[in-house]
């Protein structure tokens, strides 16, 4: 069984879900909670709206607290690079910003850059674990799930310089 809320942003309804033990298992900026649960591959039925101790992080963040976020434990199923890629996204400031070749170089694939995208694109943990940190080569914004609008957003509310 999985708990969620939806927290109301500025950039939109952000729904956000957990399992029993407090873990995150899915988020993201829509008010279908379905939909949010199956980017996730949870099944829609085992939701049951409740008030989730993650989403008063997400409240902070919002408020300003961009380190909210990173006290909150998140897991997904991915690939062990995937995987990586993840983690290496947790550790990138608020306020910073990494291209995607840099990413793959970090991560001791320098030819990886479009796996690091793949990987950030099923990023089913949005925020928490903020692939909106991830820019093309030439700083330009690239896809995200959420809107490249979001993105915008949220990399401003940061404080990332472009």
């Amino acid at each position: 069984m999985h708990s969620y809320e939806i927290v109301e942003t500025p950039d939109g309804p952000f729904t956000v879900i957990e399992r029993a033990d407090g873990m995150v298992v899915a988020a993201g900026w829509s008010a279908d909670q379905a939909a949010v649960a199956t980017r996730a591959k949870i099944e829609p039925e085992d939701l049951t709206a409740q008030a989730v101790a993650s989403a008063d992080a997400v409240r902070a963040w919002y408020a300003g607290d961009t380190s909210a976020l990173v006290r909150i434990g998140v897991e997904q199923a991915g690939t062990e690079f995937q995987s990586r890629v993840w983690a290496a996204l947790r550790e990138i400031p608020a306020g910073e910003v990494r291209l995607y070749g840099e990413l793959a170089a970090d991560l001791g694939s320098p030819g990886a850059s479009r796996a690091v995208g793949a990987a950030c694109g099923r990023n089913a943990v949005a925020l928490f674990v903020p692939c909106h940190r991830v820019v093309g080569a030439s700083g330009k914004m690239t896809g995200f799930a959420w809107g490249v609008d979001v993105k915008q957003s949220l990399l401003a509310r940061e404080g990332s310089v472009l």
